[in-house]
Formats: structure tokens, sequence, C-alpha cells
């Protein structure tokens, strides 16, 4: 699905539960797979506490969130995606044990998700939604990766 498009990736674990996990060339390789453009991009692993924080004064919603996309370049001039994608350890994890996956599959399909969002995706009506989720399931079945809304 992707050319392979230049990227420059900073991975960033002031959390650091998932860094050996979760290493950094796994990230680069799911990032990779999602790009449509060149980028610039930050991978950050927080906890539930910056993630509250992060979640409260961008987006008003006081509770910690599984990936928080902050795109600093969404118009179609821009000739480089730039952005700063934040996973939260304690959603990611929490939501890998209710969802029976592993903590690998769900931080790759946040990743991919995360990424999309950096590049002007999103799933604010169905119809976004749906062609969000079905990039998704491309990017991550050619990454090896199941399904992530397949019913467990």
């Amino acid at each position: 699905m992707s050319q392979k498009n230049k990227l420059t990736l900073s991975v960033q674990y002031p959390d650091t539960r998932l860094k050996d996990l979760i290493p950094r060339t796994d990230i680069r390789r799911w990032v990779q797979a999602a790009l449509f453009a060149p980028a610039e991009l930050t991978i950050r692993f927080v906890n539930a506490e910056e993630g509250r924080v992060l979640n409260r004064e961008y987006r008003g919603k006081d509770y910690a969130t599984n990936v928080l996309t902050f795109a600093y370049t969404e118009d179609e001039e821009s000739e480089v995606t730039q952005a700063d994608i934040i996973l939260c350890t304690d959603v990611l994890q929490r939501e890998a044990d209710e969802q029976k996956k592993s903590v690998q599959a769900h931080t790759a399909h946040l990743v991919v998700h995360g990424v999309l969002h950096a590049q002007g995706y999103d799933h604010e009506t169905d119809d976004e939604a749906t062609e969000m989720e079905q990039l998704e399931i491309e990017i991550l079945a050619s990454l090896g990766e199941s399904n992530p809304y397949a019913e467990q």
C-alpha cells in the first residue's frame, strides 16, 4: 500500500512501561505503512495523568483517551505531514486486555489510526468513519495484523 515516504520520526517514552515491548523499529514500520506523503512525526507514550491533561486542554474532554493526534499540516499545500501522536499507555493496555488483543497489535492499530489522522483523515461522519476504518484494515493487513474491528 505505501511507497516509502521520507520519514523523520521521534519516539518518546516519558512513560517507560512499553519501551521494551514496543521498539522504535516496530513503530517506524507501522508509521511508514500508513504514510501517503513525507512526514515529520513524534510518537509519545504517556501515562493516564498526562493523557487526561492533554485531552482536557485541547479537546475539552476530561479523561485519558487511547490516542491523540495533533496535526500541524492538514492543508493540501503541505508537502510534509507534521504531527505529534500521543498514546496513553494506561488506556492502551486496558483496551488491549478488554479486546483480548496483544498490546503490540493494539499499539500498531492506534499508531496507524493516529498517522491517518495526521494526514487529515477523520471519523466524524459515518462515511468518514467507514473510509478510515477500511484504510486501517488494509494497512494493518499489509503488516500481518488482523482486522481490529472484527468481533472478538
